[in-house]
């Protein structure tokens, strides 16, 4: 025990270990993250930034620094002494502490104090939401902001269960005839096939279905609303082999080395469209060039030359923008080409998503529509699990869901 006379000298001591201890931190790893972050807002690659929490007596030491980085790249800070909880950073992070907020426009910081407000008001089924204004505002990707969510919270994407794959499926009143077609004139690899259905690969983990009307609850006259493009870099072959095989083709081949894509449109039996298509180096393709070019093409029954090697499934919607933030923040996926009124994201190795501006596209939007399309989970049972939560009993049962544009998608 202390004594009484001596305490005010030891409360001193510890007073002034504190402070020296603060006063010989040299910052150097926090002056480096500032820095780094300055710059990306000066820059406008982020609308705002966060230095590493500090306690009160850390900041008044680290302000001089921040005030000599704030001239530096021509930013602002604000000292934030209650950062914002969201789902994107665990609470003890900044538990006690203080952060500066870093900025080049005013309006970025009245963002902030908005949703900070807006986040006093909140309930538990806007956390999500709000977690993702804050991601946006501080210049996260999508996919980003899905990592920090599943890190923090309980939310999980398609992605976290493993997509293995892609099936297609198209629906034929006359089956015989449309295994025949992509068997004998596209050469594609049966992989299977009963009364009812037959399963093709494309390429790699991209896979067909043909599938009968017959018990399907369909009657074959819905609208197709779908469109499969094919891709290789023998366009001229293959364009060559279809006009032998007497294929129907709705849009001749056309070729620009200037432009993002060539190819044409072909018809199958019962009328869905096949895109025979070659992606060039553009800048709309920044991403997906390096994706495909790591492609091995596999062969038809045809021949070497007349080959695949990973497909795209073209859906159309009346309303792009809920698709778009869909497809990216519940289903996880990633953009990798964006030709402003059609995106086109990776499902797994070999296999695409396309969203359409039905306005834009070869088909048109319809509530009802002969196609379906199925993800191969690595862990099927625990995205059915996830989904108990947020899907009716009668999807849950059928383990299914169907998109804002009425697809109807399987796992």
């Amino acid at each position: 025990m202390i004594h009484y006379k001596f305490r005010p000298l030891f409360y001193f001591l510890i007073q002034g270990l504190i402070l020296f201890s603060c006063q010989s931190k040299s910052f150097e790893k926090e002056s480096g993250q500032v820095e780094s972050f300055a710059e990306m807002v000066a820059a406008g690659v982020k609308p705002i930034a966060l230095s590493p929490p500090m306690n009160s007596a850390e900041m008044d030491l680290f302000i001089p620094e921040m005030e000599r980085l704030a001239e530096k790249y021509q930013v602002q800070y604000y000292r934030e002494s209650v950062l914002i909880q969201t789902d994107l950073f665990p609470v003890a992070a900044s538990e006690g502490k203080e952060v500066l907020i870093i900025y080049q426009n005013p309006i970025f910081l009245q963002s902030y104090q908005n949703l900070k407000s807006d986040l006093e008001s909140s309930t538990v089924e806007d956390k999500e939401d709000l977690s993702r204004r804050f991601g946006r505002l501080l210049g996260y990707p999508v996919w980003k902001i899905n990592e920090l969510l599943e890190a923090n919270s309980s939310f999980r994407d398609l992605e976290h269960f493993g997509i293995q794959g892609q099936e297609l499926s198209f629906y034929y009143r006359d089956l015989d005839r449309a295994k025949s077609f992509y068997q004998t004139k596209l050469g594609l690899n049966l992989l299977d096939e009963n009364e009812n259905s037959a399963t093709f690969q494309i390429a790699g983990d991209s896979r067909l279905v043909l599938k009968s009307v017959t018990g399907s609850g369909f009657i074959g006259q819905e609208n197709k609303s779908v469109a499969l493009a094919l891709l290789t870099d023998n366009l001229e072959a293959w364009y060559e082999h279809v006009q032998e095989e007497k294929i129907p083709i709705k849009y001749t081949l056309k070729q620009n080395p200037e432009g993002a894509h060539d190819g044409f449109v072909a018809i199958d039996p019962e009328g869905y469209l096949l895109e025979f298509e070659m992606f060039r180096q553009h800048p709309e393709n920044e991403v997906l060039m390096p994706e495909l070019q790591r492609l091995e093409p596999n062969a038809t029954s045809m021949g070497e030359e007349l080959n695949f090697y990973a497909s795209v499934t073209w859906l159309y919607y009346e309303d792009m923008l809920p698709m778009e933030n869909f497809m990216m923040e519940k289903l996880g996926f990633k953009l990798s080409a964006d030709q402003g009124w059609a995106k086109i994201y990776r499902v797994s190795e070999n296999s695409y998503l396309g969203l359409v501006d039905e306005k834009r596209g070869m088909n048109s939007f319809s509530e009802e529509k002969l196609v379906e399309v199925k993800f191969n989970l690595q862990n099927p049972q625990g995205w059915e699990d996830y989904l108990k939560n947020t899907l009716s009993d009668s999807a849950r049962a059928e383990r299914t869901f169907r998109d804002l544009g009425r697809y109807l998608f399987r796992f």
